[in-house]
C-alpha cells in the first residue's frame, strides 16, 4: 500500500470563544498545520472541510468550507464539505487519505471546525437533534431506553432537569453495559477523574481542572449515573492535518512527519444489542489492524470518543485493548493511565479536553502526533510508537451512525 504520512497538525485551544467564527477558528488551525508542515497554501493539491453544526447554528449550509478558508490564498484547488455528525472531521481526514492514495493530489489538507456556543441554546441543541432519524424519534428513543431496563435510577435521579437528548442515549447504553457486566459507577467515575487529570497539562484543553473520584461522583447529576464531569461540554474549536505523499514529504521543510497506517470509516446501526461483538467499531478496528499490519498489542496510546466516561470503556473493549466487560476493570486498574499498561485519551478526552463536534476526530490526530513525536511535555506517553484514534458520530439503531479508526506510528 502506498505509504502516506502526516506532515504537519494545528490545533486551536478547545473552549468557549465568544469572540471567535467558524471561519476565525479554522483558518488559525490550518495555517498552523501548514506551518508545522513547512508547507504554503500555493503546496495544497486538495481541502476537505469537517463541520457538523453551522447549518443549525447560522444556517449556513453548501459552501461552509469555501467560506472558512476563503482568507487563504489556495489556488484553485477542491474544497470539499463533510459533514458526518461527531465523525466529521475524521471523516474530512479520510477522504483527504484517500485522495492522495489515489494520486489526485499530492499534498490535501484537512480541517474541522466548530462554534457551538452562543446565547441561543435551542440551537446549538439543535446540532445534536438532527444526529438520529427525526422521522423516527419516538421508536428510537424507546429503543434506547429499552436498553437500561433491568438497572433502575435511584428515585433521588430521576429527574435533573434540562440536558441533551444524546446524555439520555448514553445512559441507556451504559445502563446496558452495567446489567451485561458489572461495570461499576465508581469505574465510571476513574475514567473521568484520569481524563480531568490528564487535561491539567494540556494547554489547549476546555478544561484544566482535576478531579478525585469522589469529587466526580459527588457532582452534579445529568443522566444517572453520569455526572456533570462524566459528561463532553459544549465547545468551540478546529483542528487540521496535512497529509502527504512519500514523495511530496521531501518538499516539505517541516521534518517531523508520522505515518499514516490505516485510516477507516463505516456506517453502523445494523446489529441487535445483544450483539455488541457487531458493533462497527469493533468490526471497523478488526479491519484498521489488519490494514495496518498490527495488533492491539502494537498499540501505544489511543485517543476514543468518550462524549461520556462511558464511551471511553466501550470503545477500549471494541479496540481489543482489553475484553468484552473488561473496560471498567481495566481503568480501575490504573492501565489507561499516563504510565499505565495502554493510555488512553492522554488529551484529556473528549469530557475535559472538550467536544466541538466537527473537530474532534482532528483533535485527536493532533494528539497522536505530538504524542508520537515525543512534543506532548508533562502529558507525554513514553515510547511512544503507534497511536489509534476511534471517533464515532450520531446514532443509528444502538450504535453510531459513522465511526472513523485512524492509526498512526513512528
Amino acid at each position: 500500500m502506498t505509504i502516506l504520512h502526516v506532515a504537519g497538525v494545528g490545533m486551536t485551544p478547545f473552549g468557549r470563544h465568544s469572540g471567535e467564527t467558524v471561519r476565525s477558528l479554522a483558518s488559525a488551525a490550518a495555517l498552523e498545520a501548514m506551518q508545522d508542515a513547512g508547507c504554503g497554501p500555493a503546496m495544497v493539491d486538495a481541502v476537505f472541510f469537517g463541520n457538523a453544526g453551522q447549518g443549525a447554528m447560522e444556517g449556513q449550509h453548501s459552501i461552509r468550507g469555501e467560506l472558512a478558508l476563503r482568507d487563504i490564498p489556495f489556488r484553485p484547488v477542491p474544497i470539499i464539505n463533510a459533514e458526518n455528525a461527531c465523525a466529521s472531521a475524521s471523516t474530512a481526514f479520510y477522504l483527504a487519505v484517500a485522495h492522495v492514495r489515489a494520486g489526485l493530489a499530492d499534498v490535501a489538507l484537512a480541517v474541522g471546525a466548530e462554534k457551538m456556543t452562543g446565547p441561543d441554546k435551542a440551537r446549538s441543541a439543535a446540532i445534536f437533534q438532527g444526529s438520529w432519524d427525526v422521522h423516527d424519534v419516538p421508536r428510537t428513543t424507546a429503543t434506547l431506553l429499552a436498553l437500561g431496563e433491568g438497572v433502575e435510577t435511584p428515585p433521588e435521579h430521576r429527574d435533573t432537569g434540562p440536558h441533551s437528548v444524546f446524555m439520555d442515549v448514553y445512559q441507556g447504553f451504559t445502563k446496558f453495559h452495567m446489567r451485561e457486566f458489572g461495570t461499576t459507577v465508581t469505574q465510571l467515575a476513574t475514567v473521568s477523574s484520569k481524563n480531568h487529570v490528564h487535561s491539567v497539562h494540556n494547554p489547549r484543553s476546555h478544561y484544566r481542572q482535576a478531579f478525585s473520584v469522589d469529587e466526580v461522583l459527588a457532582a452534579r447529576m445529568i443522566a444517572w449515573p453520569l455526572t456533570l464531569p462524566m459528561c463532553s461540554p459544549v465547545s468551540d474549536g478546529a483542528a487540521a492535518a496535512i497529509i502527504c505523499s512519500e514523495a511530496a514529504l521531501a518538499k516539505l521543510s517541516g521534518g517531523r512527519a508520522v505515518q499514516v497506517r490505516a485510516s477507516v470509516l463505516a456506517a453502523g446501526g445494523r446489529r441487535r444489542p445483544e450483539d455488541y461483538t457487531l458493533d462497527s467499531a469493533h468490526v471497523l478496528a478488526r479491519k484498521a489492524y489488519e490494514e495496518a499490519a498490527i495488533g492491539p498489542g502494537d498499540v501505544s496510546l489511543a485517543e476514543v470518543h468518550d462524549a461520556t466516561a462511558f464511551g471511553e470503556i466501550q470503545q477500549a473493549e471494541n479496540l481489543m485493548l482489553c475484553g468484552f466487560g473488561e473496560g471498567g476493570p481495566l481503568a480501575e486498574s490504573g492501565a489507561t493511565r499516563i504510565g499505565g499498561r495502554i493510555p488512553l485519551n492522554p488529551s484529556g478526552g473528549l469530557e475535559s479536553k472538550g467536544h466541538p463536534v466537527g473537530a474532534t476526530g482532528l483533535g485527536q490526530i493532533y494528539e497522536l502526533v505530538l504524542q508520537l513525536r515525543g512534543e506532548a511535555g508533562r502529558r507525554q506517553v513514553e515510547g511512544a510508537r503507534v497511536g489509534v484514534a476511534e471517533n464515532g458520530g450520531g446514532v443509528m439503531g444502538v450504535e453510531a451512525a459513522a465511526t472513523a479508526i485512524t492509526i498512526l506510528s513512528v
